[in-house]
């Protein structure tokens, strides 16, 4: 087991560590086939920004922009845009920016897409992270992908990942967003961390 001297998962140091260290379980290393799906069927087009917060390895960046979408990964893990940059290449690594989420100047975009993001912040930064999306995502944009949800969240939350009820996601977001789809993740195509508790969901802006 690695040993790490960073505790706050709210800082970019407890990252760095565990990407430096090869140490992230929170990450299937593949594009999830239900991410595969949602572009097939209900996907943006071209031209749609998409913003991947939290981004980690990026997987999906190359199914986003061959798609023709203008995406745009971010991360506050120096380690973590580096590694993502390397196993994007040269082109498609400019979509990944050291940024954080909460202070980054951007326009505002069509689509978030959710993978681990939620689950690595600390409960504390819940309600920030639910106005925020709400303010980089235009009126009628989608906030779309996989949240860690587990209806028996033991107290106090220990993580990351940290684990939310589904009430909890509903107070947070149901504010400004109504929720257009919602379905439990087969265990096989989660990583192990999240297997059996995830589940994949599209929230609308108002």
């Amino acid at each position: 087991m690695a040993e790490f001297s960073a505790r706050d998962p709210s800082q970019p140091a407890f990252w760095d560590e565990r990407f430096a260290a090869g140490f992230t379980p929170w990450e299937a290393a593949v594009v999830p086939s239900e991410f595969g799906r949602w572009l097939d069927e209900a996907g943006p087009g071209a031209g749609a920004r998409v913003l991947i917060p939290g981004c980690g390895a990026a997987y999906e960046v190359a199914a986003l922009a061959a798609r023709g979408c203008d995406v745009l990964a971010i991360d506050y893990s120096a380690v973590a845009v580096d590694r993502a940059r390397i196993k994007l290449g040269a082109e498609l690594g400019r979509r990944v920016m050291l940024a954080d989420f909460f202070a980054f100047e951007a326009a505002p975009f069509d689509w978030i897409y959710e993978r681990a993001f939620l689950a690595a912040l600390p409960p504390r930064m819940w309600s920030a992270w639910a106005e925020r999306c709400g303010r980089v995502l235009r009126p009628g944009g989608g906030l779309v992908g996989f949240f860690f949800v587990d209806e028996v969240a033991p107290e106090p939350r220990r993580g990351p990942p940290f684990a939310i009820t589904s009430v909890e996601l509903r107070g947070l977001l149901g504010v400004a967003f109504d929720q257009i789809a919602d379905h439990a993740v087969a265990p096989a195509e989660s990583a192990p961390v999240f297997a059996g508790r995830e589940r994949w969901q599209c929230w609308r802006r108002r």
